[in-house]
C-alpha cells in the first residue's frame, strides 16, 4: 500500500502560518544550485541555517525534498512537484515588487530575459542599451538556451520574455504552449570564414565552390540547418558533411579565427563582426526566410511593468536594425 495515503492532511491555514517566505527562498537556491554550500554563499547564510531550513520543510510536509550525496543533492520527485510550485511561487512575488517599485517611480524593476542566438549578438543589446538610457533603473538579467531550456522557465515565470528565433508554427513548442509569439523581421544567414581564409575578400564566391571545404553546420533540428542545405541542394550539389555542429556564435567565431572553417551565421551579426575585422562575410547572396526573430511572453499572463517598457525598446530596435540592414 502506498505510505503517503496515510500521510496528514495539509489545510491551506496551517500551510500559510507554518510556512516561511525565507524557508522557500532557500528551498529555491538549493534546487538552483545543486547543493547546500553553494545555496549558502550565494543566500549569504551559514550551511547549518540552509540545513535547518530545509529539514523545517520536509518535517512540515513529512516528505524528503533532496537526495544527499558526496557530490551534492538532487530533488526527489516530491521535491521536483515542490520546486514548480515554488519557482511560480517567487515569480509571483517579484511581479509584485515590480509593480509596485513602477507604481512608485516609474522605472525600476527586474527583467529577465531569455535569448537564443538569432537575437543575442545585435538585437537584444540595442534593446537592452535604449531601455538602460530611458529607465537605468531596470536591472536586466540575461538567460542564454535553447527554445525547449526556455520556454518552460517563461510558463514558470523564471522569464519574462524569450527574445529569439521563433519556432515553426507547426512545431509542438510553438501549438502546446499558452505562449504569444511576435515576429519582428525575417533572419538572413551568410557565409562567414576567418580575415585569413583563402576566400575572404573574394568576388563572387559560387556555391560548387564551398561543396569540398570543411564546415561549421547549425545544428540538424534548428531552422538555420535547414536553410544552409537548401543553399546547395538549390545549387543541385551535395550537402558537404560538417566537421562541427554548433550554433555558439563565440565558440564558432574562435573556430573560424583559428582554422579555414566556414560557417552560416545570422547576417545582422556577421556584419557586425566584420566591422570590427573579427571576420569575413563571403561574397554571395544571403539565404532568405531562415526564420522569424521575434518575442515570446506569456499569453494568458499580464507583463510586468519593466517588461512592457522593453517591449517599446525591442520593437524600436527591430526598425532600426531592419533599416541598417537593408
Amino acid at each position: 500500500m502506498n505510505e503517503r495515503i496515510n500521510a496528514r492532511p495539509i489545510s491551506t491555514i496551517n500551510l500559510s502560518r507554518k510556512l516561511k517566505l525565507s524557508q522557500m527562498m532557500v528551498f529555491a537556491r538549493v534546487l538552483e544550485t545543486g547543493s547546500f554550500i553553494r545555496a549558502a554563499n550565494e543566500l549569504g547564510l551559514t550551511q547549518p541555517a540552509i540545513s535547518k531550513a530545509i529539514f523545517e520543510l520536509e518535517s512540515f510536509f513529512d516528505e524528503e525534498l533532496f537526495n544527499r550525496s558526496n557530490r551534492g543533492v538532487t530533488p526527489t520527485e516530491f521535491g521536483v512537484m515542490l520546486g514548480r510550485r515554488v519557482r511560480s511561487l517567487i515569480a509571483e512575488l517579484r511581479f509584485m515588487t515590480d509593480e509596485v517599485q513602477a507604481f512608485r517611480k516609474g522605472d525600476t524593476g527586474h527583467l529577465i530575459v531569455g535569448t537564443l542566438i538569432a537575437a543575442s549578438a545585435v538585437l537584444l543589446p540595442r534593446a537592452i542599451a535604449q531601455l538602460q538610457d530611458e529607465a537605468p533603473g531596470v536591472l536586466v538579467t540575461i538567460k542564454e538556451g535553447t527554445a525547449a531550456q526556455l520556454f518552460p522557465k517563461l510558463m514558470t515565470g523564471e522569464i519574462d520574455i524569450v527574445v529569439g528565433r521563433l519556432p515553426e508554427r507547426d512545431s509542438q513548442l510553438f501549438t502546446s504552449l499558452p505562449i504569444r509569439h511576435e515576429a519582428l523581421y525575417g533572419e538572413e544567414f551568410s557565409v562567414v570564414c576567418g580575415t585569413d581564409h583563402p576566400l575572404a575578400g573574394r568576388e563572387d564566391v559560387a556555391v560548387a565552390e564551398l561543396a569540398d571545404a570543411p564546415w561549421i553546420f547549425p545544428l540538424p533540428e534548428s531552422p538555420a540547418r535547414m536553410a544552409a542545405e537548401k543553399m546547395f541542394h538549390d545549387a543541385g550539389i551535395p550537402v558537404p558533411t560538417p566537421r562541427v555542429e554548433s550554433l555558439s556564435l563565440l565558440a564558432n567565431l574562435g573556430l573560424m579565427l583559428h582554422s579555414n572553417l566556414l560557417s552560416f551565421m545570422p547576417r545582422a551579426a556577421a556584419v557586425q563582426l566584420m566591422k570590427v575585422g573579427s571576420l569575413s562575410i563571403l561574397s554571395m547572396p544571403a539565404m532568405h526566410n531562415a526564420g522569424r526573430v521575434g518575442f515570446s511572453i506569456r499569453a494568458d499572463k499580464d507583463l510586468a511593468p519593466s517588461c512592457k517598457r522593453f517591449l517599446v525598446c525591442l520593437k524600436r530596435a527591430a526598425v532600426d536594425l531592419n533599416q541598417v540592414s537593408e
